[in-house]
């Protein structure tokens, strides 16, 4: 039996006794795309243009009581992030949206750092956006 939760490409949700790297207060939005066009001495006229992008947040958090680096998992998101990489989602076997997603923002709270700088436990809080080639 595997202990995969899900995936947001390379980054593996995993929760074992000896592991926990897993997410936290998903959110996912989407909204549809409209145009109001303009009509002399009448109320505009409003059309559907199609869907819109979606977008999806959640935390996660790293703790080196529950077996990880959480620098080292950090850095990864960071390496992600800024390589622009559009990646697949997918939480219990399932894929997420149509398309691929990218990190738009990726915001870091290192909660635990020992004496020596070693930082014990970090929270990220991760937003992304659906991809579109």
């Amino acid at each position: 039996m595997s202990s995969a939760l899900g995936s947001l490409g390379p980054v593996v949700f995993v929760a074992t006794p000896e592991t926990m790297r897993t997410f936290q207060n998903f959110t996912r939005s989407g909204a549809s795309r409209y145009a109001d066009h303009e009509i002399l001495g009448n109320k505009p006229k409003t059309q559907w243009i199609g869907p819109g992008l979606d977008t999806i947040t959640f935390s996660m958090v790293f703790d080196a009581f529950y077996g990880l680096n959480p620098r080292k998992e950090l850095n990864q998101l960071v390496e992600i992030e800024r390589a622009g990489k559009a990646m697949p989602l997918a939480v219990g076997g399932v894929g997420i949206g149509v398309y691929m997603w990218v990190i738009t923002s990726l915001e870091q709270t290192w909660d635990v750092v020992d004496n020596q700088g070693y930082v014990l436990k970090a929270t990220a809080n991760i937003s992304l956006k659906e991809y579109v080639k």
